[in-house]
């Protein structure tokens, strides 16, 4: 863009776009899987649920991917706490070690997702 009174270009930056949306979408993708964990208490499934989070937000998101293996691992054993005091339900001691386990797969798959985005946006460049 052209300053009349300066003759001068300025660059015009894009606006910036927030990142409090895909946080709550982490946040429910957390809350979701935890919950899950608790109903079929199956560590596999719950591991499979946060790989297809983790690489979903990396995917849609993938600047700084492990934010995402934070804040949806964070969910699964809060879960866990919830279930404890409002559901009643006791978990073992295993459990609560495999909630904290369980976000280890989004690792792979938050990293996963930010090199998918990064070979698929050098694909649409034509690079």
């Amino acid at each position: 863009m052209l300053n009349p009174q300066t003759m001068k270009t300025e660059t015009v930056s894009p606006p910036r776009r927030s990142d409090l949306p895909f946080y709550i979408l982490a946040a429910l993708a957390g809350i979701g899987t935890g919950w899950a964990d608790v109903a079929v208490n199956d560590l596999l499934f719950t591991a499979l649920l946060v790989l297809m989070a983790c690489m979903g937000l990396g995917l849609l998101r993938p600047r700084w991917p492990w934010r995402w293996v934070i804040v949806v691992g964070i969910f699964i054993p809060l879960s866990e706490l919830a279930a404890y005091l409002i559901l009643t339900v006791k978990p073992t001691r295993a459990q609560v070690y495999g909630s904290f386990l369980a976000s280890l797969p989004g690792i792979a798959g938050a990293y996963g997702g930010a090199v998918a985005r990064g070979a698929i946006d050098n694909l649409r460049q034509g690079k």
